[in-house]
């Protein structure tokens, strides 16, 4: 990774200017890389889900085995995400970006050349491990490669963009492939883009870590995991066993107390794997509940829209990704915009602007109906949804890594990546939860855009309530970034000098 300047104590506008002029050459490598990284894995969040039937007809899954398929690696994902971030703060952010990549790709190939049921499950499971490790290291090595000001906070929206991009991608890119190709070519596509990062991470990108001869906290990552990953299998349970069940509170309660016990232990560890310290920042824990709120309803936004697309309108897998393309689109030119914006607006104030457009545009696409047209039932709102999230992601994620210090960097990435995931699976399985309440069994298109309608209406409920929140919690002013010398500004604070 680029090395950072060392912090000035002369922080005048005319030197802030000076610091944060347009990235080398280089530093865009490193950024290419680095997105590139963070595209693959929220790419595969979604990009099997058109290509689940053409699995369970090749391996002869069950309909639960069919389920696993995505949350084998959504749990491995989420449970694993903290360990990732402290992993990079004291083995090398370098290094952690190449051993998870590495995974990663592997675990890719062994998915789509799997034979039998249990082995494309465990593919992915471990898919989800190298990603939980990635996943941290990218950004950390976005903000560590550029100074801070506004340049800081352009590769921030840029990291943002292919995120978001790569989520909204993944409809289309598994449609196109399983249509042309075959499903598995939907998991052996990571190997030629994994292998082409990995080297060019290898030759750009330089270490860095935090010389503070910490040690992994190895009682605090496993209860973190293991409680993380009993909520998410708890969640996920939802969909199959409903609230009330055994199959559900089990999980769920267990993971309660395995996180409370964690708690207890990183109050006590004198090498944390999560220093509570973290949470005294309002900017940190403001910016992470409201990425968990926001997560919440933009991955079920995929969903839904997409199985709205298939089960109600008739359209072919294909057709389904081309439909969403221009909300695709609309998230990354959100998220491309939102630095200029936060340059007048402040973060605070256009994370809740976002907000707003996107809970319009879920309330709009609560009016959906069994024939509507493309333009007033997917068109329309999903560019309005998706713009909204977009300028909401970026300055959330600024002010989280903004507001940390720089030997919790890897840290608060996780936890930046990890409130997003976990939003995501909460998010979906609540209002599955309250579609399956509207449609009561039925199957037809009437009830199922009843349900669907149900769905986003209380998304858009979640929103507003989620933009209250934080118009009341996220700091009127940014923080500043500590750091050797004295205090940094905060990069959405520093005044916007030119350049794109």
């Amino acid at each position: 990774m680029t090395a950072m300047p060392q912090p000035r104590t002369d922080t005048t506008p005319a030197r802030l200017a000076a610091d944060t002029s347009r990235p080398a050459a280089r530093t865009w490598a490193v950024l290419l890389a680095a997105c590139a990284g963070q595209f693959l894995v929220v790419l595969d969040v979604s990009v099997v889900n058109v290509a689940l039937p053409s699995m369970r007809a090749d391996l002869g899954l069950s309909a639960v085995g069919l389920q696993w398929v995505l949350n084998a690696y959504s749990i491995a994902f989420a449970g694993f995400m903290l360990l990732g971030g402290r992993a990079a703060d004291i083995f090398g952010r370098k290094r952690t970006f190449l051993v998870g990549l590495g995974l990663f790709t592997a675990a890719s190939v062994a998915g789509g050349l799997a034979t039998e049921g249990w082995q494309l499950l465990a593919a992915r499971a471990a898919q989800g491990l190298g990603a939980a490790v990635l996943a941290p290291a990218t950004l950390t090595i976005v903000t560590g490669a550029v100074p801070p000001g506004p340049a800081r906070t352009r590769a921030i929206a840029t990291w943002s963009a292919v995120g978001a991009g790569g989520g909204a991608a993944g409809g289309l890119v598994g449609g196109v492939l399983t249509d042309l190709l075959s499903w598995r070519w939907v998991l052996l596509i990571n190997v030629p883009v994994g292998v082409l990062v990995l080297v060019g991470a290898a030759l750009w990108i330089r270490e860095s870590r935090v010389e503070s001869g910490r040690r992994l906290d190895l009682p605090g990552a496993v209860l973190v995991t293991a409680g993380l990953a009993a909520v998410a299998y708890g969640i996920v349970q939802t969909e199959e066993a409903g609230w009330g069940e055994p199959a559900t509170l089990w999980p769920l309660l267990g993971g309660a107390a395995l996180l409370v016990a964690f708690v207890a232990v990183e109050a006590r560890t004198r090498a944390p794997l999560m220093p509570l310290k973290v949470f005294r920042s309002r900017a940190v824990t403001a910016a992470n509940v409201s990425m968990l709120v926001n997560g919440s309803a933009s991955f079920a936004m995929w969903f839904f829209m997409t199985v709205y697309a298939q089960n109600v309108l008739g359209y072919t897998p294909l057709e389904a990704g081309l439909a969403l393309v221009p909300s695709s689109l609309a998230v990354i030119l959100g998220s491309k915009l939102a630095p200029r914006l936060m340059a007048t607006t402040g973060a605070r104030n256009l994370a809740v602007i976002g907000t707003l457009v996107a809970a319009t545009g879920f309330g709009w696409q609560s009016l959906m109906d069994a024939h509507g047209t493309y333009v007033t039932t997917i068109l329309g709102p999903g560019v309005l949804m998706m713009a909204g999230m977009g300028l909401a992601i970026t300055p959330l994620a600024s002010l989280a890594t903004s507001g940390a210090a720089p030997g919790d960097a890897g840290l608060v990435s996780g936890l930046v990546n990890t409130s997003r995931t976990m939003g995501g699976a909460l998010g979906l399985a609540v209002l599955s939860t309250v579609a399956a309440s509207r449609t009561a069994g039925g199957t037809g298109p009437e009830a199922l855009t009843a349900g669907y309608a149900l769905a986003f209406r209380t998304g858009a409920g979640v929103l507003l309530a989620g933009a209250v929140l934080m118009l009341l919690w996220l700091p009127r002013r940014a923080p500043v970034t500590p750091g050797p010398d004295g205090p940094l500004p905060d990069p959405a604070s520093v005044p916007h000098t030119g350049g794109k």
